[in-house]
């Protein structure tokens, strides 16, 4: 299975983990992680994720993200029909930079685009019918996969 990995999955164990929700996702980030290491799931990242983790002012944490990103099995670069793609999906009510995370998921034919964001998962909920990856938030994923 292929996924797709928005930031906020991979930048969870830097959050304030005194809330319940942000430790059982970091939680469930770790057992991503193991899995991905054991070949179970193939972890697709992008350019997209390198140019919004190179924003991170903490530079400990940019590069312990980036050293996730060496666990990909493929990198996708934006294209020209990528940046076309994420306009249509930002017409729909993504963000810009959520749009373009989910054109370069679709291109590269993910099975699952994860994210802790709330705002995507409704967007999508909302208009799943013309986006073509399957989104879902971290825990749902996992719950789903444990069973």
């Amino acid at each position: 299975m292929k996924i797709y990995l928005d930031l906020c999955v991979y930048k969870r164990p830097f959050d304030y983990q005194g809330q319940e929700r942000i430790a059982l996702e970091t939680n469930m980030f770790i057992y991503l992680l193991e899995r991905i290491e054991a070949g179970i799931y193939r972890l697709v990242v992008s350019d997209v994720l390198v140019y919004e983790n190179s924003e991170d002012p903490n530079i400990e944490r940019r590069d312990r993200v980036i050293s996730y990103f060496h666990l990909a099995s493929k990198f996708v670069e934006v294209d020209e029909a990528s940046t076309e793609r994420a306009i249509i999906l930002e017409e729909l009510g993504f963000a810009a930079i959520d749009a373009l995370h989910i054109a370069v998921a679709e291109k590269a034919g993910v099975d699952c685009f994860i994210t802790c964001d709330d705002d995507i998962v409704r967007v999508y909920r909302s208009v799943k019918d013309k986006v073509s990856v399957l989104i879902k938030s971290l825990r749902e994923f996992i719950a789903q996969e444990v069973e």
